[in-house]
Parts: structure tokens; C-alpha cells; sequence
């Protein structure tokens, strides 16, 4: 065969020869490797860029033409065998390595980390175990549009445009007569209309004000509303309900109480404080020592509700409520700032899980 050198220094070998004494001393250096460090050094030696066996294969340009797919194959073959057992051998390593490490730090019956699972939000939770309460009690669930006209969100709930109490609500008004919402009530209006009466709903939804962000106050929050329209209601009905729902939320213990209060769509109207779940009634810092937490407010339709809608105020009569999601969700958890429902920290959500 013809000969070929790597250098002009040494006496000058056939490839073949070059190519068998190379893998020679490649065998006998990958044996004597303690370690993959000493491998990575090895494959550099002999395979890297300016390794022995790239010096060979440089030289193949001295060949006659004839020569040089015949010498490159063999060259390719011997790159290849030379890999072949580099990987053999790191594999061997890191056999050996797992293997102490099962042998001296696991115990393969333990039993291994449970995956991290997803949950329901929060306030998700909290509106579920509402409206799950009154789905349970027969009543319906429904939602509706977030951007209302003003006739339902004012004027059909007896709020016309001259009401004082248009103010209060601080809306943020949009074009061609358009509101969005600041309540759940505009859903009493449309249910009936749909569905006459006797009717009884829950309606869970995003309400707007133009409330400034703070620990206890946001533009975008959460209600719950509530409606039985049916001959006969009357107010006991109404707290009957919204204790169930307390105790549903809180325990067993809980008592709820009505303060005198004004809507302009309830008559008579109430704010509605349930016994405060922390201390139980005795008073404590969650109630600032009232014993007693607001939920939302309630009271009977109004007639001129019900005459809107076309239902007689003589022959029916009917409860409504609205609760706030974030506030029961605040003391069932005990968060003291209702921005941390919504920045999205994973470590806070996790807890509540």
C-alpha cells in the first residue's frame, strides 16, 4: 500500500500501519481512563480537531487520486470504532455511577415525589361554594353580559337618571347609552323576562366600579346575586337562606344578622353580617372586635321591580341578595389584602390550594 506521513520527521508508515498502531494506543489509553474527564481529554487527543487521527486523514492529499476514496474509508472506519468505544466506555461509567448512588443514597421503596397539581382559583372556589349551596336548594345558575345598557343596570331595578343613588354606584359609562355593570342585579331584570315567574337564580359575575386599588378596594371585583320571586316569600325566607349559605361557607356555628339599610331596588332593604369566623363572635382583629362580618346586602324586590317586569306586587313577592366573592373569600382565608387574588404569585395561590 502506498505510504503516507503525518510528519516529515518520522519514518514514513503505510496508512494501514499508521491507522493500527493508533488504534492500539487508543485501546490502551481509553483502558487506563479513570474517569469521564479522562475520556473527554482522550477524544480530544485522538479525535478532535487537531487530534492524531484528523493529522492522518490531513495527509491523505499526498495520495495519488486513485488512492483517496479507499484510504478515506478506511480512515472513516477507524473514526468510527474509535467512537464506538468511547461510548461503550463512558456508558460503562455512568452504569457504575448510578449504581452507587442507588446502593448508598436511595431507597428504591420509597416512595417517590407526588407531581405538582393544578387547582381552582381561589375566589373560583369560593363562587362555587355559593352558587353550589343554592343549586342544591333547587335554584338556578345563571350569567350574564358584563356590559349592560343603563335601562338594566338603573332604571329597570327603580334607579332612573335623576336617582341619587346613580352616583354611589361610580360606574364607568361607555357610548350609545352603555354601562358596564357595577352589579349582578340587571339579571333579575332579564331571568324574568325570559322565564316569567315563580323563578329562584344565582348569579355569579365580574362587576366594575371606579373604586381606586387598595387592601380593601378594586375597580373589578366578584358577586354573587341571589333571587326568589314566589307567592308567599317573605323576609324569613330570605334569612333562613343566607344562613344556610353562611354555614355552608363557615361552619355550623354561624348566626347571621340584618341592618337596616337602603337600595333602591329592595324594600326594606338590610346589610347582612354573619358572626366572624375567626373568633366565633367574641371579637377579634379580622372584625375589629365586633364579632361580626359584612357580607352584602339584601332585602324584598321592590314592587316597582316586579310591576317592570310585568309581575303583580299583589300576587307575588320576592327576596334578593348580592355578596361580595372577594370579602368571603378574604376571611375564609384569612387575606388581609384583596390585590393578592389578583398579581398571580404562585407560592400564594399554592397555599390556598
Amino acid at each position: 500500500m502506498t505510504t503516507i506521513s503525518a510528519s516529515s520527521d518520522t519514518q514514513p508508515l503505510s496508512l494501514e500501519q499508521q491507522l493500527t498502531q493508533l488504534e492500539t494506543r487508543f485501546a490502551s489509553d481509553l483502558a487506563a481512563s479513570p474517569s469521564t474527564e479522562a475520556l473527554e481529554a482522550l477524544r480530544v487527543a485522538y479525535l478532535g480537531r487537531s487530534g492524531e487521527l484528523t493529522l492522518v486523514r490531513r495527509a491523505i492529499g499526498s495520495l495519488a487520486p486513485a488512492e483517496k476514496p479507499a484510504a478515506g474509508k478506511r480512515i472513516n472506519d477507524c473514526a468510527t470504532k474509535l467512537e464506538e468505544l468511547l461510548t461503550q466506555r463512558l456508558a460503562a461509567f455512568e452504569q457504575a455511577a448510578l449504581m452507587a448512588e442507588l446502593e448508598q443514597r436511595i431507597d428504591v421503596t420509597f416512595p417517590g415525589a407526588s407531581p405538582a397539581l393544578g387547582s381552582l382559583h381561589p375566589l373560583r372556589r369560593t363562587t362555587d361554594a355559593i352558587t353550589g349551596y343554592f343549586e342544591r336548594s333547587g335554584f338556578a345558575v345563571l350569567t350574564g353580559p358584563e356590559i349592560e345598557t343603563e335601562y338594566y343596570n338603573f332604571d329597570a331595578l327603580n334607579i332612573p337618571p335623576d336617582h341619587p343613588a346613580r352616583e354611589g354606584f361610580d360606574s364607568f359609562y361607555l357610548d350609545g347609552g352603555l354601562v358596564l355593570r357595577t352589579h349582578t342585579s340587571p339579571m333579575q331584570i332579564r331571568a324574568i323576562e325570559a322565564h316569567g315567574t315563580p323563578i329562584a337564580l344565582v348569579v355569579p359575575g365580574r362587576v366594575y366600579r371606579r373604586d381606586s386599588l387598595d387592601a380593601r378596594h378594586s375597580f373589578m371585583f366578584h358577586q354573587v346575586e341571589g333571587l326568589l320571586v314566589a307567592p308567599g316569600v317573605h323576609l324569613g325566607h330570605l334569612k333562613a337562606a343566607l344562613t344556610g349559605m353562611c354555614r355552608a361557607l363557615f361552619g355550623p356555628e354561624q348566626r347571621v344578622r340584618f341592618r337596616p339599610s337602603f337600595f333602591p331596588f329592595t324594600e326594606p332593604s338590610a346589610e347582612v353580617d354573619t358572626t366572624c369566623p375567626g373568633c366565633g363572635g367574641d371579637g377579634c382583629s379580622t372584625c375589629s372586635g365586633t364579632g361580626w362580618i359584612e357580607i352584602g346586602g339584601a332585602g324584598m324586590v321592590h314592587p316597582n321591580v316586579l310591576r317592570e317586569v310585568g309581575c303583580s306586587p299583589e300576587k307575588y313577592s320576592g327576596w334578593a341578595f348580592g355578596v361580595g366573592v372577594e370579602r368571603i373569600a378574604m376571611v375564609r382565608h384569612g387575606i388581609d389584602d384583596i390585590r393578592s387574588f389578583y398579581e398571580n404569585e404562585r407560592d400564594f395561590l399554592e397555599q390556598l390550594a
